[in-house]
């Protein structure tokens, strides 16, 4: 299972982080990364982030946002600078046993993230 954390309410140019930590597995997880949805809109692949360290982004968050992991913790962190409004969603965290993109296998809840104007 994954369980993610840190969402919140915070203005626009703000900062927030997101932790996502994996419980109840024994193997190490390869891809893992963060999707968001906002209301009214498909789920949407934010950044992801591979075994080895290599990282991907969204262009809509690119040079804002950077995606880190702690693979013997199997701990994957988004922190967000520049912060928009329109980056208000709830924001997943998923990974993958697999090198697969984009991971899919595990979920956590989803956390909020609202940004005020």
């Amino acid at each position: 299972q994954l369980q993610a954390s840190g969402g919140g309410l915070v203005q626009a140019g703000g900062s927030l982080s997101l932790s996502c930590a994996a419980s109840g597995t024994t193997f190490n997880l390869n891809v893992m990364g963060w999707y968001r949805q906002a209301p009214g809109k498909q789920r949407e692949l934010v950044a992801f982030i591979s075994s080895a360290g290599s990282s991907n982004y969204a262009d809509s968050v690119k040079g804002r946002f950077t995606i880190s992991r702690d693979s013997g913790k199997n701990t994957v962190i988004l922190r967000m600078n520049s912060l928009k409004p329109e980056d208000t969603a709830v924001y997943y965290c998923a990974a993958d046993i697999l090198p697969r993109i984009p991971p899919r296998g595990y979920w956590g809840q989803g956390t909020q993230v609202t940004v005020s104007s």
